[in-house]
């Protein structure tokens, strides 16, 4: 079950678990985004054990799209009695789709619709109004397209939250596409998620180390060093990043083959 005492340093939103595995060159995918099986099966193991610990498990859709996963305990011990997915608690899966291109076909909801998995939440914003001054020629066609992706990911069983953009004033358009993460979190605390493991893409683990500009939004931050390497056309974290959290180192271990470091928030 879930930790209880995943207490966040901010308590009006979730206890945020950053974590992922990487090639000693810092790289977590290759070319293109294409997934990697960096993590052995040792700490593999550990990705899930922790998995068990946290209400959702967060990426971005670029993972969803690119590594199609399931996102649950699979790789933790099958019980004796019952099926793996009564033993053990399988954490929520929470997609960051702005665009809603998360497939209704994909294995997270075709498990849930097994009963063999826990129906996915995406968390999106819908796009702006094709009206005003700053309106595009192609916005109301835009609208309707992102409509009818929610309608079928309804009728999937997905549940879709939205979140406000941020504006610089209410009359105009939204700034980026990005969905601000502060507000995601309060949102996710709101609808009753009180804990989160943060497992990527890049853009998402370099958002939340980012977020020192703007508050602490990484509790626990472990990362898993596998030992291979990938070269430079694979995709990294750390480019453009300036500004990180303080944090303080708790163990490193040694899992099998891979090195697993976690560290904590310093506030």
């Amino acid at each position: 079950m879930p930790l209880s005492d995943l207490v966040p340093s901010d308590i009006t939103r979730p206890y945020v678990t950053l974590t992922f595995a990487q090639s000693i060159d810092a790289k977590i995918a290759g070319a293109g985004g294409k997934q990697l099986i960096l993590s052995g099966e040792e700490s593999m193991k550990m990705t899930h054990w922790m998995r068990t610990m946290h209400d959702g498990i967060l990426i971005g859709i670029g993972t969803a799209v690119n590594d199609n996963p399931q996102l649950n305990v699979r790789y933790l011990p099958f019980p004796a009695q019952n099926t793996h997915f009564q033993h053990y608690h399988h954490p929520r899966p929470l997609i960051l789709d702005p665009h809603l291109r998360l497939s209704p076909t994909c294995k997270l909801i075709i498990n849930a619709a097994k009963g063999a998995g826990v129906a996915p939440w995406v968390i999106s914003a819908r796009p702006p109004k094709p009206d005003g001054f700053f309106a595009n020629e192609d916005d109301g066609e835009r609208l309707q397209q992102w409509e009818a992706r929610l309608d079928a990911l309804v009728a999937a069983g997905v549940t879709v939250i939205l979140v406000e953009l941020e504006t610089l004033h209410p009359d105009l358009p939204p700034t980026t596409s990005d969905l601000p993460l502060p507000a995601v979190l309060r949102t996710l605390r709101e609808q009753g998620i009180r804990s989160i493991m943060v497992e990527g893409g890049a853009r998402i683990i370099r958002s939340f180390l980012s977020s020192a500009a703007s508050g602490h939004l990484v509790d626990t931050l472990i990362v898993t060093t596998a030992p291979i390497l990938v070269g430079r056309n694979g995709v990294g974290y750390g480019e453009g990043l300036e500004q990180v959290p303080s944090m303080s180192h708790i163990t490193t271990e040694l899992l099998g083959r891979d090195t697993v470091v976690g560290l904590k928030s310093v506030s």
